[in-house]
This record gives C-alpha cells, sequence and structure tokens, in this order.
C-alpha cells in the first residue's frame, strides 16, 4: 500500500495512475488478486442486477409470482402475447444491429483473441438475454451473466494494457464470480473459470479465481438476489448395485445431451428455411414455446425453480418423459428462433428429468434412490451440455451437500464427458463455434498460431534462377557459396519448382540438362496469410526442408524453412504452457 501511495503522490493524471497501477501489476501478483476482487464485485452487481430486472420482467406473464417455471397455470393470453411481443421486440433489435459484427463471447475472447472483448457488445448481449429470459424463452440467464462480467475483467485489463496471459485470467475471474453467484456454489464457479474459460487448473491461478468467486456471491447474498437454501433428503449410503446402473445412466445422459445439442441445429435450419425475414423467427419461436407453456408452464424461463422442485418431489416416469419432451423441444425453438442465452439452466431441470425417468425405469428390478438419480442425471446432462465434469459435480455437491452421493455423481458425469468426446467431441459453446467454422474446443489460448503468420515469419530475400537454364550455368551463377535453395521461375515470373544445392552439384545432374529437369516441389506453397499451424502440417506432410511463399498470382514473395517454424512453434508453445501452468504469476 505504501509504495501505492508513493506512486500516486508523484503521478496525478488518470493515465499516469494507470500507469502506475500496470507497473505494480506487473511486478507483484498481489496486485493481480485486487484487480480479480474488483472484477468480482463487479460481476456479483451485474448478476444481482440482471436478476432482478428479469423477475421484474416476469410480472408481465404472471403477476405476483416471481419465478416462472414453478406456476401451476398460466393465463393463455399472457402465455401466447407476451412471448410473441418480446420476441417481436427482440427481432427489431437484432435487426437494428445487423450491420454490427458479431459479438465474442468469454470462451472465444480467451481462445482467440487474448482476452479482449467489447463491452459495449457485452451490453447489449446482456439486454438481450434479459430481454429474451424475461418475455419467457426456454432458456437460461448465465449467457449474460458470464459475457457482462468477463467484459468488465477485460475491460480492466484492456484499460490497464496488461500481458495477454493477465487479462485472459481477469476474464476468467468474471465469469467465475458469475457463474459462482448465480448458482449460489463458488466452487462450481470457479471450475467453470478453469474448465471451459481459462481451459486449465493451476495452483497460482486459483487465489484470483477463487477470490472473484467468492466476492462475487459475497455481494449476491448481500443484495439478497439468492434463493433459498435447497432442503433435500439425500441418501445415507450409495448401494453397490447402484454404481453400474449409474454409468449407463451416464451413457444415456450423453446421448441424451448429442441429441438435443444437434436438435437445437435442426431448429435453426427449420426456422431459416421457413420464415426468411430474420426479424420474425423470435416472434413465431415466442408464440410457439407460449403454445407449449399452456400445456406445462415449467418450460418457461430457465427452469430453475422447476428443477428445484424436481429435486424435492420428483416426477413419475411418464410425467418426467412428457416435462423433458416439452422443454427439450421449448428450448431447441427458443435457441433456434433466435433468442438470446444460454442451456447451462435448462440442462439442470433437464437432467433431473431424466434421472427420475432413469429411476422410474430401474424400479422394477433394482430400486434407486430417486434423489441419487436426479443429481447423477442432472451432474451427468449438464456434463454433456456444458462441457465441464468437475463444474457439475461440484455445483452438485454445493447443491446437495452431500458428500455421500459425490463418487456415484461423479462416476455418471465422467461416464457423460468420456461418451460425449467419443461420439461427439463438443460441448453446446464449442458446438456453436464449429459450426460457424472456428476450430475452438475451449478456452486455451490458440489465437497465437493465428496471429502468427507465414508473412511475418519467411525471409524475403530469394535466390531465383530461369527454369529454362542448364545445370552448368547454374553452378557457375553463385560461386563456390550456392545457396542450399534454389527457386525456379518461368518467363512469366510464376513459381516452377525448387533444387537443392546438394542436387545440383550432384555427380548425376547432366551438365547439359534444364533445371527443370531437377525441379521439387513444384504445387507445395505456402501462402503469406497461412498461420504457423497450417505451415507446420505442410511441412509434416510434404517432408521438405523449405517451401517457398507464394501470391495469388504464384510470384515468390519469400521462403520459409521447416527448421525455423518447428523452432518458432516450439517457442510458442512452450510461452503457452508456462502460461496455462501459472508460471508467469510465481513472482
Amino acid at each position: 500500500m505504501t509504495a501505492l501511495l508513493e506512486h500516486l503522490r508523484a503521478h496525478h493524471t488518470p493515465t499516469r495512475l494507470l500507469a502506475a497501477l500496470r507497473a505494480l501489476v506487473r511486478t507483484d501478483s498481489l496486485w493481480l488478486i485486487v484487480l480479480a476482487i474488483i472484477t468480482g464485485l463487479l460481476a456479483g452487481l451485474a448478476v444481482a442486477l440482471i436478476t432482478w430486472t428479469t423477475l421484474y420482467a416476469h410480472q408481465l406473464l404472471s403477476p405476483g409470482e416471481e419465478r416462472l417455471s414453478g406456476l401451476v397455470a398460466i393465463t393463455p393470453w399472457r402465455a401466447l402475447c407476451v412471448p410473441t411481443l418480446g420476441g417481436l421486440l427482440l427481432g427489431l433489435w437484432q435487426l437494428r444491429l445487423s450491420p454490427r459484427h458479431r459479438p465474442v463471447d468469454p470462451i472465444e475472447a480467451n481462445a482467440l483473441h487474448g482476452g479482449r472483448m467489447s463491452l459495449r457488445d457485452s451490453l447489449v448481449v446482456t439486454g438481450q438475454t434479459i430481454l429474451s429470459n424475461g418475455c419467457g424463452a426456454s432458456l437460461g440467464l448465465e449467457a449474460g451473466f458470464s459475457q457482462i462480467a468477463a467484459a468488465f475483467g477485460a475491460r480492466i485489463g484492456r484499460n490497464l494494457r496488461l500481458h495477454r496471459a493477465d487479462v485472459r485470467l481477469l476474464v476468467g475471474c468474471g465469469t467465475a464470480g458469475a457463474i459462482g453467484a448465480a448458482f449460489d456454489a463458488p466452487l462450481a464457479g470457479a471450475f467453470y473459470a478453469f474448465e471451459l474459460i481459462l481451459g486449465s487448473y493451476t495452483f497460482p491461478l486459483l487465489a484470483p479465481v477463487m477470490c472473484a468467486t467468492l466476492c462475487g456471491l459475497a455481494v449476491v447474498r448481500l443484495c439478497g438476489a439468492t434463493l433459498p437454501e435447497l432442503a433435500l433428503t439425500t441418501p445415507a449410503t450409495v448401494p453397490p448395485l447402484a454404481y453400474p446402473l449409474l454409468i449407463a445412466l451416464g451413457f444415456a445422459a450423453a446421448m441424451t445431451g448429442v441429441g438435443l445439442m444437434k436438435g437445437v441445429t435442426v431448429a435453426e435450419r427449420l426456422f431459416r428455411q421457413a420464415i426468411r425475414p430474420n426479424w420474425l423467427r423470435p416472434a413465431v419461436g415466442g408464440l410457439l414455446v407460449g403454445l407449449l407453456a399452456l400445456v406445462s408452464p415449467s418450460v418457461l424461463s430457465s427452469g430453475h425453480i422447476a428443477m428445484r422442485e424436481g429435486l424435492v418431489a420428483p416426477p413419475g416416469l411418464l410425467l418426467a418423459l412428457w416435462l423433458f419432451a416439452l422443454k427439450a423441444m421449448a428450448s431447441s425453438i427458443s435457441i433456434g428462433a433466435g433468442f438470446r442465452g444460454g442451456l447451462f439452466f435448462a440442462s439442470l431441470y433437464l437432467g433431473v428429468l431424466l434421472g427420475a425417468a432413469f429411476a422410474g425405469v430401474t424400479a422394477p428390478f433394482a430400486p434407486l434412490p430417486v434423489t441419487l438419480c436426479t443429481i447423477a442425471g442432472m451432474s451427468a446432462l449438464a456434463t454433456t451440455i456444458v462441457g465441464g465434469p468437475l463444474t457439475t459435480i461440484l455445483l452438485a455437491l454445493e447443491t446437495t451437500k452431500s458428500p455421500t452421493m459425490t463418487a456415484a455423481v461423479a462416476l455418471a458425469a465422467i461416464v457423460a464427458s468420456v461418451t460425449t468426446r467419443r461420439i461427439f467431441g463438443y460441448s453446446f459453446a464449442t458446438w456453436r463455434f464449429h459450426l460457424r467454422g472456428e476450430n475452438i474446443h475451449s478456452g486455451v489460448d490458440i489465437g497465437w498460431m493465428r496471429s502468427l503468420t507465414v508473412a511475418q515469419m519467411m525471409r524475403p530475400q530469394v535466390d531465383t534462377l530461369p527454369e529454362t537454364l542448364s545445370v552448368e550455368q547454374a553452378r557457375t551463377t553463385f560461386g563456390k557459396t550456392p545457396p542450399r535453395h534454389v527457386v525456379l521461375l518461368d518467363a512469366q515470373g510464376h513459381y516452377r519448382g525448387m533444387v537443392e544445392s546438394t542436387r545440383l552439384n550432384s555427380v548425376d545432374a547432366k551438365p547439359d540438362a534444364p533445371l527443370s529437369s531437377l525441379a521439387e516441389a513444384m504445387q507445395e506453397v505456402l501462402a503469406p496469410s497461412s498461420c504457423i499451424s497450417e505451415a507446420v502440417a505442410t511441412f509434416e506432410r510434404i517432408n521438405y526442408p523449405a517451401l517457398p511463399v507464394v501470391d495469388a498470382q504464384r510470384h515468390v514473395v519469400g521462403l520459409l524453412s521447416e527448421r525455423y517454424v518447428l523452432r518458432r512453434h516450439a517457442e510458442e508453445l512452450e510461452r503457452t504452457r508456462r502460461d496455462l501452468a501459472g508460471e508467469k504469476y510465481t513472482r
């Protein structure tokens, strides 16, 4: 603190103050924890404000009731009008924003952009999420929570011009604070950041992430934006027969979750084909969700209250299957129609219903505690959708306060995780990236691979000769120190192959033969815009020590060797490994 006061006395302008703070953060990791705490506090405030705003909007659907999914019945005209009008308003909002670029979410920001996010775009996403959930769309608020909280962390890091790894960490702290506060589960929030946003858990990162999570949770509790603690009757012991059955439940949850993710894609395609105007799709989707709400209001909003009621009083087999089908259909329609939100909250409710149905199926020959099945189903299906097994296992532990069931629940979640990776390979977020053509599987930093291009690594000075020149003339052109690689060109200056000096001076090369007879790698070239990973893959495929870099007209603009590419690739991988291992923070 003394060092900070000295800096403040010496620097009076805001710019100098930011420079002083940046210097402190870079020299002492303790100040990074301070920034993480600030980010967590902002995340908690955001969660509380978003929650209150959404609950106020829910009054339009059911006056006097705060939580929609816990309703027993709903007025038909409200169920049809409010989601439809909300969808229409969202469609017009999106139409106005259509010229803008696509917002970047926390996973994509950390994977590709070094944690850089737009606060303005994040505010838009958060507003659209509030509107979607507020009008009853069958999606959760976690997308808005994590988006705006991560943007706060990114803005703090950006204003202080922190190191890339520090900005990524603050983005993770923001999402940890938001998810921990939203679910009243600090451990689950922290490991949400580790597994999904940062892509790795290391001890040096634990302090800032946990501080952010606890601060976010403290703010939400002080604001009174949390639900009462859930009182569950949990089994004192887990019967041995439960473990093989929970393996089957984990496999069923994985298959169901993959089907749900693909169903969302099908719903999007159907909406695009059936309704041409983009702005009209949310209104039609809202109408369809309203029709489903007439059958069961539990499909509305995130389903958080319905999930809690399902844990306390699990439904029977047929009712669980019926409610599961309605909720899955409503969530698919909501995303397919263009509503904003996530499937984390929804996957918890769907998992509870899946577990209740599984308990009903196994009851005749192997009765299991229904609470065990619902908690295991919740954790397994959420693992499939979210992609973070430790996150959902810890969420189940913090929800039930039952260490006895932790091993059994973990078994179902791990089976679901492994099965999903084997048969599908994506969580819901990474599946959406895949559909857009992005090769992102987690928040692990791969942006450096795209930013480091062939144009930045190549050697622009290239030794060239005409392909019609004879071998004897080529030998005398460069004297006693010929270059290792000679690039051949045709009469128009286009690339026609390469010749190594060893082959050029070989006794097998006929002196009067043209250089074209010795040409190699005539078709394999590199483009200046190719990234380092593409260059490495090309060299591994052709096993040639160097390649020319050519433009669109096949004019040679540089030369790149395999040795240099592999060295730079190894250096960047080591740097990324050090960031992931937290070695940068052990100062």
